[in-house]
């Protein structure tokens, strides 16, 4: 297994790569620039901004920077560390020299938010998304699996359409709807729950019930489906004719072995939602990623754009190889060699 992981680890670096590269070609394939849609901008000016920012070197050349700023760590000393310390995203303290840091990471300068480099912008927002992330597939686990479960294992009964029921619900609803929709009730009507913000526990109940709901129906679905699979698989049939009871067939024989496509999807959800939900974050005032991700492709804010793809990127792997782990967990006969 430890092999295995390490294999997975080095070709993240690759995979990393191709992404970042098909990235930064496509993004400079729109048409326009992040300075191009100023209004009574001179064109002197564009070009000087355009110089400033390396804009006008060519693609190859503007690639190999970027690269370098973010794979390359620099060695900072005395005042360096204190005049840099922002514009890196990673920080390690070496014991070489006198106070020597290491500086690692470096997305570089936003485009529009001139007094804010990227990096300032991740350690700010990002946590916030992350949060915001987890805890929304935290809630759609907690929903979905139990009503994917209870569906399955009492198929065609009321349960089955009382849990599919709240599934189809979850996938017709959009969030846009079903925001608004808590607030008003929760937050205007009852006087529950707070409608905006975020950082306190009532803040957090409304924007990830909303998140949550609609991947729950995702997993319910999938486990229902999932469940009626490998209830006709034979050695179910063996278990209940050993006398086990129906609960115990089902949690301990029949729950695990229908865990493999559910985790399967869990994964890749929890890097989506962690890279930020602009609609969520955009209706209860949640100061997250999602925000600057959107507005920085519509203003072509490309240190943003590069910096968010590669952080969604390297969630997106990292669950991928948490998946796999997962997978020898639940079925022992699943090896990677």
């Amino acid at each position: 297994m430890q092999d295995f992981i390490i294999r997975r680890m080095l070709w993240m670096v690759f995979v990393l790569l191709a992404v970042t590269l098909i990235t930064f070609f496509l993004m400079h394939m729109v048409p326009g620039g992040p300075f191009s849609s100023e209004k009574a901008l001179p064109e002197s000016t564009i070009e000087q901004l355009n110089k400033k920012y390396h804009l006008d070197d060519p693609l190859g050349v503007q690639y190999l920077k970027y690269m370098q700023d973010i794979l390359i760590p620099v060695i900072m000393t005395g005042q360096q560390q204190k005049s840099l310390d922002h514009e890196y995203l990673i920080t390690i303290d070496l014991p070489v020299g006198d106070n020597a840091t290491l500086r690692w990471v470096n997305f570089g300068p936003s485009y529009k938010s001139i007094s804010r480099p990227v990096n300032d912008i991740f350690r700010e927002n990002l946590p916030i998304s992350a949060q915001l992330g987890a805890l929304g597939v935290l809630v759609a686990a907690v929903i979905g699996i139990p009503l994917g479960v209870l569906a399955g294992a009492k198929r065609n009964t009321a349960f089955d359409y009382a849990g599919m029921g709240i599934a189809v619900l979850g996938v017709s609803v959009p969030v846009i709807i079903m925001a608004p929709l808590l607030q008003y009730v929760f937050g205007v009507w009852l006087g529950w729950l707070p409608v905006t913000g975020w950082g306190e526990p009532k803040q957090m109940i409304l924007p990830t019930f909303a998140l949550g709901f609609s991947q729950s129906a995702v997993l319910a679905r999938l486990t229902r489906a999932s469940m009626l699979q490998v209830l006709h698989e034979d050695y179910i049939r063996t278990a209940r004719s050993k006398g086990l009871s129906e609960r115990r067939v089902v949690l301990v024989h029949v729950l695990k072995n229908s865990m493999i496509p559910v985790v399967t999807v869990i994964g890749p959800m929890l890097a989506y939602l962690m890279a930020g939900t602009f609609v969520v974050e955009t209706i209860f005032v949640i100061p997250g990623m999602g925000k600057f991700f959107v507005t920085s492709i519509t203003g072509r804010d490309y240190p943003v754009i590069m910096g968010t793809i590669l952080v969604l990127a390297i969630f997106l792997v990292l669950a991928n190889v948490v998946v796999d782990v997962v997978y020898a967990w639940i079925d022992p006969r699943i090896r990677f060699t």
